[in-house]
């Protein structure tokens, strides 16, 4: 599934109560963690993310203390005792066997020593696999029959439906509507390699202006540098966003024509210059250039509150709803 199902998944395992634990596959930086932790802020509950691959089973069965000479155990400060959450094994499979057999103990009675878990408390753990090269160990068989396992694969609308509303730099964006292979692509010969997180981190160091070789790699930063090129040639934005741009063509190469659709998008500081945009762009492009813009424009125009008025606008003009009616169902409005 795409990170955008499973985010759906496991909000419906979170909206219906089911505490059935939940294993979550995928390569490494593709968001699982990040994922978990968001749908943690949406239901306004608790996160405490647990790497069982830096602990030992005593770190998570706690110490033994006597009491009235009986021997107890003593839980650990980090697992939780009260209220709502996740309590998230990240790198599950990172752990030694011994470890995941204390795990086991966890994710099967929701209890290991003298602690058990909270009754509003989900049990979800997450992994890498071993084709993706990461130095993980096999999960005992009985463990895996007590997870539901869901496995997650990259895939570039979810990233950009991610970064459009996240902040990541416009020309990240860009760039990666116009090369999407690149948006995942691990090189086992080379530390630094392109996924959905080491972009996001390429995207902090270009708005400081720094290389982002660190982050991607050396081939991704070439490929990179020589897109940002073209911004020489990008249409002047702002009269379009202000409703003269009538004398502005639509670029005729695809990648500027990206630049152009997604610096619109977020440059668009309300529904006034959104629909600016809007307006210019079916009267400019092709059907399938404003499908993409709307769809992305929409997104932002939601998360900054201007949805509304932007519809009113929108509805009030025969061309686009015209557009509208052929996409209705797919934008959603």
């Amino acid at each position: 599934m795409t990170p955008t199902e499973l985010k759906t998944y496991l909000d419906r395992l979170l909206t219906q109560n089911l505490q059935i634990s939940t294993m979550i596959w995928g390569t490494p930086g593709i968001g699982k963690s990040s994922i978990v932790e968001q749908l943690t802020r949406d239901h306004a509950i608790n996160f405490v993310d647990v790497r069982l691959s830096q602990l030992a089973p005593t770190d998570l069965r706690g110490l033994p203390v006597a009491e009235d000479g009986i021997s107890k155990w003593y839980p650990p400060e980090f697992l939780p005792r009260e209220g709502k959450g996740i309590l998230f094994l990240d790198e599950l499979n990172m752990a030694p066997p011994v470890m995941q057999g204390v795990a086991q103990q966890l994710i099967l009675d929701r209890r290991v020593g003298s602690y058990t878990v909270p009754e509003g408390w989900f049990v979800w753990a997450a992994g890498n696999r071993k084709e993706d090269r990461a130095a993980v160990f096999d999960m005992p068989t009985p463990l895996a029959n007590r997870f539901l396992h869901l496995q997650v694969e990259p895939d570039f609308d979810s990233f950009k439906a991610y970064a459009l509303e996240t902040g990541v730099h416009e020309q990240i964006i860009a760039f990666l509507s116009f090369r999407p292979a690149l948006l995942h692509k691990l090189d086992p010969q080379q530390p630094a390699w392109c996924s959905p997180r080491s972009w996001v981190m390429a995207s902090a160091l270009h708005a400081a202006d720094l290389s982002i070789a660190p982050a991607v790699g050396v081939a991704a930063e070439a490929e990179f540098a020589a897109y940002i090129e073209l911004y020489r040639t990008l249409p002047n934005l702002t009269p379009i966003l202000e409703g003269n741009g009538d004398r502005i063509d639509f670029p005729a190469e695809p990648s500027t024509r990206y630049a152009t659709a997604i610096g619109l998008t977020l440059r668009a500081a309300d529904a006034n210059q959104a629909y600016n945009a809007f307006t210019w762009l079916s009267q400019k492009a092709t059907a399938e250039w404003v499908q993409l813009f709307a769809i992305d424009m929409f997104r932002v125009m939601r998360s900054k509150g201007q949805m509304g008025t932007l519809a009113k606008l929108v509805h009030k003009d025969a061309q686009l709803q015209k557009f509208l009616q052929e996409f209705q169902q797919l934008v959603g409005v």
